[in-house]
């Protein structure tokens, strides 16, 4: 669940905010398994991301050029058809994820990683920022041995950057399960959520001064 907080020092969780730490370890079937590689739709192509609240992670993939869309939803686990409730247990091995669908043409999979570690903590272990718990670990999900080569080189270089440990998980893709639909575009249909103004726009605003020159000229 989100946690929700004021700036004036209170802190309140909106549906009870779970610390599932305890269940944090992917299952070694999901880890050794073999990827999926999901086929080209239209020319399109799609990119799998784990970083936190999945509200976050689709906002800021919808402000980058060549970006169709983005899609919340859950993956990394060894549960079916996992529902929003269940991921938060913490014991589905699910990890709030978004399906980036986005042109080839436009924007390449290795710059979509720059945007992947360029818009959260990479050292924060299960969780990024108030959000804790195996399911909001980081995972960034590889369909072939070119984007496995690719996700390595980068954390090999954005490792020199800080003084603690990269705390992602790199991992085979094997499926996505999209969310309900009151999580999709959650971000930009609920402006006024606590937790939206408090947490995932100021984490948008900080990619945008990151990366200007991959935005979106509609980005807000």
């Amino acid at each position: 669940m989100k946690l929700i907080f004021a700036l004036s020092l209170l802190f309140s969780f909106t549906t009870g905010c779970k610390d599932n730490t305890a269940e944090t370890a992917t299952r070694p079937e999901i880890a050794n398994a073999d990827p999926v590689e999901v086929s080209a739709q239209d020319g399109l192509e799609r990119a799998y991301f784990a970083s936190g609240c999945f509200w976050c992670v689709e906002a800021v993939f919808e402000s980058v050029k060549g970006v169709k869309e983005a899609v919340s939803g859950y993956s990394g686990g060894h549960t079916k058809n996992p529902t929003y409730e269940e991921s938060n247990t913490g014991r589905t091995g699910h990890a709030e994820a978004v399906e980036v669908i986005y042109d080839p043409q436009v924007i390449d999979f290795e710059t979509l990683t720059e945007v992947y570690f360029g818009s959260m903590d990479p050292t924060q272990k299960n969780g990024q920022g108030p959000d804790i718990g195996s399911q909001y670990r980081s995972i960034i999900f590889y369909q072939n041995e070119a984007q496995k080569k690719i996700i390595q080189q980068k954390m090999e270089e954005i490792a020199k950057d800080y003084s603690k440990p990269l705390a992602v998980e790199v991992l085979p893709f094997q499926k996505f399960w999209k969310a309900e639909a009151y999580h999709q575009n959650y971000e930009k249909n609920n402006p006024n959520d606590p937790y939206i103004r408090n947490v995932s726009i100021p984490r948008i605003e900080r990619f945008k001064r990151k990366f200007p020159q991959l935005l979106k000229e509609d980005a807000h």
